[in-house]
């Protein structure tokens, strides 16, 4: 039977490369991939981009209460058989979004392979990775470095080139002077902490 696979790893692991590695894997012989990733990741707009400069065209961009099983039995349906759908960002996936696409595997006996972030700038879990997790039948960690050289928990927030631990969950990577760098455990606490004393001094 078709499985669901989670691969998470903090920001700079590779994910989004290795989607756009595993989708040329299956091209090379033949079979066809659908991607998709969710519309609220607007960098790149409707295409994955990897931060080594590759970019790839999105085949569905899910937007708030779409039926993923529902787009994906439709595309089947017109375009042919799906050898596996890669999800990218699948952090930002609803709840329901990734029990579809638990049926995608059961019923449609398509494997699919999310890729995403399993907590925030906050060490919140998203709420498409806490169901992932929750269900996923096969969960692989992505790992990376801090700039430390220890390897890498979490993800720092900055903007305007400072770290910051307040604001909403989502900010997207590029816009509006947002960026983010991968943390070990030491280094995030480290930062939040001064981050706090800042705020209380002023």
């Amino acid at each position: 039977m078709a499985k669901l696979f989670f691969r998470y790893g903090a920001m700079n692991s590779g994910k989004s490369t290795a989607l756009m590695q595993v989708a040329y894997n299956y091209e090379e012989r033949g079979m066809r991939v659908l991607i998709i990733k969710p519309a609220v990741d607007t960098k790149g707009d409707d295409y994955v981009v990897s931060r080594l400069g590759v970019s790839r065209k999105v085949d569905i961009c899910v937007t708030p209460g779409l039926d993923v099983f529902e787009a994906i039995q439709k595309n089947i349906a017109v375009s042919g058989s799906l050898a596996c759908v890669l999800v990218d960002e699948s952090q930002f996936l609803e709840r329901e979004q990734v029990d579809q696409l638990m049926r995608v595997t059961v019923y449609l006996d398509v494997p699919v392979i999310t890729y995403g972030l399993r907590t925030d700038f906050n060490m919140n879990g998203f709420e498409g990775s806490i169901r992932l997790l929750e269900i996923a039948h096969n969960v692989e960690e992505m790992k990376t470095i801090c700039s430390c050289g220890r390897k890498a928990l979490f993800n720092g927030r900055k903007v305007g080139g400072r770290f910051v631990f307040e604001g909403e969950q989502v900010a997207i990577d590029m816009q509006n002077d947002v960026e983010y760098q991968s943390l070990c455990a030491s280094c995030y606490f480290k930062e939040r902490e001064k981050y706090f004393e800042e705020k209380a001094k002023n």
